[in-house]
């Protein structure tokens, strides 16, 4: 795992990133345009094991020419790391011997709930919006490091 401050120095002038939302039964997943501007909701899988998930995610990568994957990091509400950082971490530390692509971590406080609040706006009924919160909140998640990057 890299610093996100090196994310910069590490792009192409056109590529794109992927945002991971990563949760113990769903994974959603979030891409960028090739100008880095703008995150879009891509897909929900279902996690059945680590195995199926970086084959999933390596499907993603070869199909979209993928140049960097920013994972969530679940802190604590004060800032901590807890439990499910290191749950990520290890997590993360797996997908990278099947990957070779930097990997990140970008704060996903209240990703969820900002996805959520945010479809509310959007006047998108609630089982709708329960069926794509995963992917959602990993496009609340890669919006954020977008922004970032764009600053």
């Amino acid at each position: 795992m890299m610093e996100i401050t090196k994310l910069r120095k590490i792009l192409n002038t056109k590529s794109r990133i992927i945002g991971v939302d990563m949760g113990t039964k769903k994974v959603g997943i979030s891409i960028s345009d090739e100008n880095r501007k703008i995150a879009t909701p891509l897909k929900t899988i279902d996690y059945k094991n680590i195995e199926y998930l970086g084959n999933e995610i390596q499907k993603i990568v070869k199909d979209s020419g993928i140049d960097a994957i920013i994972f969530g990091n679940p802190l604590n509400m004060d800032g901590t790391k807890g439990s499910a950082t290191q749950s990520i971490k290890d997590k993360i530390k797996l997908l990278s011997d099947k990957i070779d692509l930097p990997m990140f971590l970008w704060d996903e406080r209240l990703s969820t709930v900002g996805a959520f609040n945010l479809s509310s706006q959007l006047d998108i009924n609630v089982s709708k919006r329960v069926k794509n919160i995963d992917k959602n909140a990993a496009t609340f998640i890669l919006q954020g490091v977008l922004d970032y990057l764009n600053n």
